[in-house]
């Protein structure tokens, strides 16, 4: 890393396609060019890599990562598809760069440990794009949860119900196992890494898989029923195929419900706290959110990204924690293709679902 504490962190943006077009580069200009500045696009479309340079003024662009990585960047942000993230994470690593990954992190937990396994004690680090957790109202429930005020969590639900046609599935990676994992992975995944950070470890799980409307490889439907290290029950729904799309989540806890819904991301009044009979006014209204609007975009990740690499400690959303949700998401496919309940822990690397996120298996 520069040795500078000024100095703005040489970056690199891998994938020059819709999510580092219309989300990185308005984030990166948000944290301010004091902190950031672009200096190579890897892109292995010519015509769109050198469209993207000139558009956001990047003086170098290639469609070699080994020869951006010879530009001595601080941070690599990839925006490529899931299934090129294990040999990119672990180019960056090796090179000694930090690399800002999207999501899905990976396809199985295997290519996840895999490519983590360069991460090294001071960095360099490999955390997740998982911008849900990072909002105001996300840490403000978790201030609350942490310190008791609410009381025990009893009960939860986590859902995403999206609606995505037969156009979104004709790119033949899609809704494929190998290629971004389907619904789950690709849509579901983000308010399950939100309820992680909510609700903590998880104990068991249960889960049901099925295709009913869309011609893909994997399900358009999922629901999963959880068991918290605490006690805490949860369930997950998640679809392809509801035409009332929302992101939820739902906590009944000992003195009070909180409720989040939104679709891509939320604000501080998207979540409501109802209190239980006997609840008093007081301490409703210590439960009032008065942390300034954080959006839950990627801007607020990248900022504490920034600032944890000027301080030289592991980003969240890296190694562990950044696998927690792949883990659950692995454990869902494993209970639904074998009726299995799985434990936290148990899928291992002999375990056939370690390798592949359904296990050789179909869903039928």
């Amino acid at each position: 890393m520069n040795s500078s504490p000024v100095s703005p962190l040489r970056t690199v943006i891998v994938g020059a396609g819709g999510i580092a077009d219309a989300v990185h580069l308005p984030s990166i200009r948000e944290v301010g060019t004091d902190e950031l500045v672009v200096v190579s696009v890897v892109e292995i479309d010519d015509a769109r890599r050198a469209d993207f340079a000139e558009r956001w003024g990047i003086p170098h662009h290639t469609a070699s990562l080994e020869e951006a990585l010879q530009r001595h960047p601080d941070l690599v942000i990839l925006c490529t598809p899931p299934s090129l993230h294990r040999e990119q994470v672990s180019a960056c690593l090796a090179a000694g760069v930090t690399v800002w990954c999207e999501k899905p992190p990976a396809l199985c937990l295997a290519d996840y440990d895999a490519m983590t396994s360069g991460e090294r004690e001071g960095g360099p680090w490999a955390p997740i794009v998982f911008q849900q957790r990072y909002g105001s109202g996300a840490e403000h429930a978790r201030g609350l949860l942490r310190s008791g005020a609410l009381g025990r969590p009893l009960i939860a639900h986590c859902q995403t119900t999206w609606f995505r046609g037969d156009d979104y599935f004709s790119a033949p990676w899609r809704g494929s196992f190998s290629g971004d994992g389907g619904p789950i992975m690709a849509l579901g995944v983000h308010q399950i890494d939100l309820m992680l950070t909510l609700l903590g470890d998880w104990r068991e799980l249960s889960a049901q898989v099925a295709r009913r409307a869309r011609d893909i490889e994997t399900d358009d439907v999922a629901v999963a029923w959880v068991r918290f290290e605490d006690g805490t029950l949860a369930t997950i729904a998640n679809s392809a195929v509801s035409p009332a799309q929302v992101s939820g989540i739902r906590l009944d806890t000992e003195r009070a419900t909180v409720e989040l819904a939104h679709l891509y991301g939320y604000d501080n009044d998207d979540w409501t706290y109802t209190p239980a009979p006997g609840v008093d006014e007081e301490q409703v209204a210590a439960w009032r959110n008065d942390l300034p609007n954080e959006r839950s975009t990627h801007t607020p990740q990248l900022r504490r990204l920034v600032a944890d690499l000027r301080a030289g400690v592991r980003p969240a959303a890296s190694g562990e924690d950044g696998r927690r949700a792949l883990e659950l998401v692995t454990a869902l496919y494993k209970s639904a293709l074998t009726g299995q309940t799985v434990s936290r822990g148990s899928i291992l690397a002999d375990d056939p679902f370690y390798s592949a996120l359904n296990g050789g298996m179909s869903i039928r």
